[in-house]
């Protein structure tokens, strides 16, 4: 399993805290040392919606202005392949090639059950 985020973001705190206390053990990439190309937001995105992918609010959306561009599906997938830190994080691969975007305890509890 592999987690993708960055070391600093609250959601992935939590979620690579939830993963540790319930010893799921999992490969951690990050963002800042380790870019993901538009091959992997393309495998990604078979699996979950553009928006779902897609953190219209974070920092790097606000700094870039992107609400101005008013991006399509498109548009919004060109800047996840160029500025990864516009991923909603974490993701989450999973062995069975599901895909979690996001932390929701409830989720996590109910995907991670049988860990």
């Amino acid at each position: 399993m592999r987690v993708y985020g960055i070391k600093t973001c609250g959601s992935v705190k939590k979620a690579l805290k939830f993963l540790k206390d319930i010893g799921v053990e999992f490969e951690f990439i990050d963002f800042k040392k380790e870019s993901v190309g538009c091959d992997k937001i393309d495998e990604w995105l078979k699996k979950v919606d553009i928006n779902t992918l897609f953190n219209s609010r974070g920092t790097k959306y606000r700094q870039l202005k992107l609400k101005e561009l008013n991006l399509d599906d498109e548009g919004k997938r060109e800047w996840l392949c160029k500025e990864n830190l516009l991923i909603k994080r974490p993701v989450i691969e999973l062995d069975n090639g599901e895909v979690l975007v996001g932390f929701d305890e409830e989720v996590y509890r109910e995907v991670f059950s049988g860990a």
